[in-house]
Parts: C-alpha cells; sequence; structure tokens
C-alpha cells in the first residue's frame, strides 16, 4: 500500500511539474515583462496579448513574490530574479507613497490611476519586499519589510485611516480576510523569527475562530466582532475558496510553531468549505454560498473561478500529508482532475479564471485586475514541493 501511494504521488508531482516550469511561468516570462518602462503587464489575453496597459501593483507584488519565491526554493535561475528586480524597481519607483500606502493600478509608465481604500495591495507588496529581499541577500530590504508591519496592522484594523470612513449606518462586522492575510504576512515577512511576533499571531488567530461554528460546520465570511452572526446576506454568506485559502494558512504557522490544535482548527476549515461548497451537480466549487439555503445576493455566486480551486489543491494535499486520511487524498484528486480538464489551457498555456456553473469558459483572458502570476503557480509550486518532500512519517500505512 506505501509502495502504491508512492506511486501515485511521483506520477501527480511529474504531472504538476510539467504544468508549471513548461506551461504556467513561461506564459509569464515571456508576456508580462514590460522592458521599456518597467514592471509588468497583468492584462494579458488567452494568446498573451496585451489588451489593456493598465497595471495593478498588487498583481505585480505578487508576480515579484513568486519569481523570488522560486528562485530561492526551486532553482536559483538569474532570469527569475532578473524578473523580480523588473517588477521591484518599478514598485518602489511608482507604487510607493511617503505615508507608505500603495497605489492599487497605475498607467503603463507609472503614473497613479486608483488608489484603494484597503490595504491589501500594501500587504503583497510587504510580502513581495521581503521575499525579493531574501532572494537578491539584502538584509536592509527584508527589515524595512519587518518594520512595515506595525503600521499595516493598525491600517488593516481601521480602514479609516486609508481613507473608508466608518458610516454610522455600517454594521459592526469583522470580515475573515484581514486577519487571513494578515497571518500570512506575518508567516512569510517573519518567516523563522515569527514567535517573536506571538501576540499578533494570537490575535489573527483568535480573529479566524470566530469565523468558525464547530456546531454547524460553517467559516463565516463576516461576523461581530464578538464571534456573533450577523443578520441578513452578509452574515450568511459563505466564501468556500476564502475559508480553504485561511485553513492553509493557518496549517503553516500551526506547523511553525508545533501547535497541534490549532493544526485540527484548520483541517477541519478545508474539509467542511470544501464539503458545503463543492458542486455535487457539475463539479468545481461554487464562488458564494448561503449558509441558509438561500439564493446568494452576488450574481457570480455559482461561478467556478480558478483561485478557490488553486487554494483547495494544495490545501487538501496539506491536510493529506498530516493525516494520512483517505478523504483528503480523494479530494486533492478531484479538485486535480476538475483543474486539469477546465481551467488549463493545453493551446497557450496557463489557466481561464472563470467559468460558469456547467464549467463552460466565461472569460478568455489569462490575466486581469485580479488574475495574475500568483494562484495558479504558487499552488502548483507548493504542492510540487510537498510531494517531492512527503512527510512520509505523518502518513498512515492506508494513506490511499
Amino acid at each position: 500500500m506505501k509502495e502504491s501511494a508512492s506511486i501515485e504521488r511521483s506520477i501527480c508531482a511529474a504531472r504538476i511539474e510539467q504544468e508549471l516550469f513548461e506551461r504556467v511561468l513561461p506564459f509569464w516570462e515571456r508576456h508580462s515583462p514590460d522592458h521599456m518602462h518597467g514592471g509588468f503587464y497583468n492584462n494579458l489575453d488567452r494568446d498573451g496579448s496585451v489588451y489593456d496597459t493598465t497595471k495593478h501593483v498588487w498583481l505585480l507584488a505578487r508576480q515579484v513574490w513568486m519569481f523570488s519565491k522560486l528562485y530561492r526554493e526551486a532553482e536559483t535561475r538569474p532570469g527569475w530574479l532578473d524578473l523580480a528586480r523588473l517588477g521591484m524597481v518599478f514598485l518602489r519607483q511608482h507604487a510607493v507613497q511617503s505615508n507608505g500606502q500603495v497605489f492599487f493600478s497605475l498607467a503603463e509608465d507609472g503614473k497613479p490611476i486608483y488608489q484603494q481604500r484597503k490595504t491589501f495591495t500594501e500587504c503583497f507588496y510587504v510580502m513581495a519586499l521581503a521575499e525579493y529581499g531574501r532572494a537578491c541577500d539584502n538584509p536592509a530590504m527584508v527589515q524595512e519589510a519587518k518594520d512595515a508591519i506595525e503600521l499595516l496592522w493598525i491600517r488593516s484594523y481601521d480602514w479609516s485611516t486609508v481613507g473608508r470612513p466608518a458610516l454610522e449606518g455600517s454594521p459592526d462586522a469583522q470580515a475573515l480576510a484581514v486577519p487571513m492575510m494578515l497571518l500570512n504576512v506575518l508567516d512569510e515577512v517573519m518567516a523563522d523569527e515569527l514567535p517573536l511576533c506571538a501576540a499578533e499571531v494570537e490575535d489573527c488567530i483568535r480573529r479566524i475562530r470566530l469565523h468558525v461554528d464547530d456546531e454547524s460546520e460553517v467559516v463565516f465570511e463576516h461576523v461581530r466582532p464578538d464571534g456573533s452572526r450577523l443578520p441578513g446576506p452578509m452574515g450568511r454568506l459563505l466564501n468556500p475558496g476564502h475559508a480553504i485559502e485561511a485553513g492553509w494558512f493557518l496549517q503553516h504557522v500551526a506547523q511553525r510553531l508545533g501547535h497541534q490544535n490549532m493544526a485540527q482548527l484548520a483541517m477541519n476549515m478545508v474539509r467542511w468549505s470544501y464539503r458545503r461548497g463543492w458542486d455535487d451537480e457539475h463539479g468545481g466549487l461554487f464562488y458564494f454560498q448561503d449558509c441558509e439555503g438561500y439564493s446568494p445576493v452576488q450574481l457570480e455566486w455559482s461561478m467556478k473561478l480558478w483561485w478557490p480551486h488553486c487554494e483547495a489543491l494544495y490545501a487538501h494535499l496539506l491536510n493529506h500529508a498530516f493525516s494520512g486520511a483517505h478523504a483528503d487524498w480523494k479530494a486533492f484528486k478531484e479538485v486535480e482532475q476538475y483543474c486539469f480538464e477546465n481551467f488549463s489551457d493545453p493551446e497557450y498555456g496557463e489557466w481561464y479564471g472563470y467559468l460558469d456553473r456547467e464549467g463552460r469558459i466565461t472569460h478568455r483572458f489569462k490575466g486581469g485586475a485580479y488574475k495574475g502570476c500568483f494562484h495558479v503557480p504558487r499552488a502548483l509550486w507548493l504542492c510540487l514541493r510537498l510531494l517531492n518532500n512527503w512527510p512520509v512519517a505523518a502518513v498512515h500505512a492506508d494513506a490511499l
């Protein structure tokens, strides 16, 4: 049984490796660099043609992070570091303001277009800064990223500090996106020094825990600050992809810090959200759901987007690595099959991002304002890294 499981993992690893290094990364290496103005084009059509020269900063930062990470962990290819440098130089010249805020979008030449009244772009910039600093052996840049966390923390929990006022009638609500993102930033930026941020880590975990209802096995997208339910569609909203992504963020921190209770919570978040979110009729994960069965108010609720499936692909494999449970492996294989059959483009490479409920392509582009060189290569790389360094001791004999 162990031998057959090992063969199965080797087959998966070979498929994922080919997809990542021969079909996904080359798409971005060929089509996204802007050697004239700097940075990357991220609005790319199916064949890689640039259909809009607007540059979305959070995607540029993610791409810098991605190529820096690959340079450090996969292979020291000079071309990958060159690409990361192309993006980082452009970001530092044009995207970062004197108060530490980062523009959301820029013109081709770097002139600012839009400033988002949230802090997620800053989060990805700080992650890129740390990873690039490590890749090019620049400790000062890594320290700059660490120093930025305090201000980022304050602004993330009070968006009035970035120009988004709290209006009198607005519900007193907490979004899962904020603590899960900050936890990931802490994990990525602090790395082995994460124990130095124990208070901040515990606060993120506490806030994430408020979204999880153990009794109903549900992870809510929004709750009140004390964890109680919100009324209406907002309080009933489920985002399976977000909950699954939060689960593996939590699992990474649990393993780094050796917190077994946290590890079990992370597994549950992935399993429960996947079970509720999977479309038994057509396959794939719903984008949004209403926990009480009402029609979700989001018109795109039934669409199948690339990124929740990317998160589920890695999260299930990670669960299986630590549980050895056949159900986790089965879920991983189910998502893998759906992704390769529906999102992967055999002709031009990379993945489509948007499908209807039945799995038909709704948008042919490979890059847009919200899709760039991040979720697909990150998920494939994390899966490949795990498969090639399988934690054998954690897997039961009857894993498969």
